[in-house]
């Protein structure tokens, strides 16, 4: 446990105020896609505990907006709309689309997961649900043009890596209370972190879903991948 305490990116995200180690690899991914930047309207689904929304509403500042939602608690931030509720609600999709009004959105980030029942085979359907939802989601929201974009656990290509994954995500809740004090939204990703839609599923969902130029890109193996697609 001490040598994941004490990584150094852990580390710097406490001294750094951020909620999550992975607000760096956002960071580093918008430096090099072009995600966001100042007078985006950009909307986060699965926000919590909100270390996308975080990096976000700066860079797109007051011309901007940060529209984000969870089924867990998260924090306030400044400049974030947040909604909280189950987004398979219809109630709380609605919500999110009256929030949002008449805006139209540049780019909607998802690191969405849904609440695990212990069944792999029922737990498989309700991933490939909610990716479904929130593709459905970013086609009704996003501008022409405009980009779905979503980073998450997937099917590891390099079976070296399989033991780093498993014990690294039996240590997410740890980090979480220690970062941030809150450890509910890590014990809720420990739980799915099994049945995330592999690589060519969801590239095969957002094609379906009428995006373009789609692709993704395996980070460390294929323990996360980055999934991007346009609306044209």
């Amino acid at each position: 446990m001490d040598e994941h305490v004490n990584d150094i990116y852990v580390k710097k995200a406490q001294v750094d105020g951020y909620r999550s180690r992975a607000s760096y690899k956002l960071i580093e991914i918008n430096e090099k896609d072009n995600l966001f930047r100042a007078g985006s309207v950009v909307m986060d689904l699965g926000s919590a505990p909100g270390g996308w929304s975080q990096i976000v509403a700066p860079i797109v500042g007051d011309s901007g907006r940060v529209i984000a939602s969870d089924i867990l608690p998260m924090s306030g931030i400044v400049g974030v709309d947040f909604i909280q509720g189950d987004f398979t609600d219809e109630a709380v999709y609605d919500q999110i689309l009256q929030t949002l009004g008449d805006d139209q959105v540049d780019t909607v980030v998802s690191d969405m997961a849904p609440n695990m029942s212990g069944v792999n085979t029922t737990d498989q359907y309700a991933s490939m649900y909610l990716v479904e939802l929130a593709l459905d989601m970013a086609r009704n929201v996003l501008k022409p043009g405009g980009r779905f974009f979503c980073l998450e656990f997937s099917k590891i290509q390099n079976s070296n890596f399989d033991f780093i994954y498993k014990k690294y995500s039996e240590l997410l809740p740890a980090i979480g209370q220690f970062i941030v004090g809150e450890k509910q939204p890590y014990e809720y990703l420990v739980k799915s972190i099994e049945n995330f839609v592999n690589q060519e599923e969801l590239i095969d969902l957002m094609k379906k879903e009428g995006f373009e130029k789609c692709f993704y890109r395996n980070l460390s193996g294929g323990i996360v991948s980055i999934h991007s697609g346009w609306k044209i």
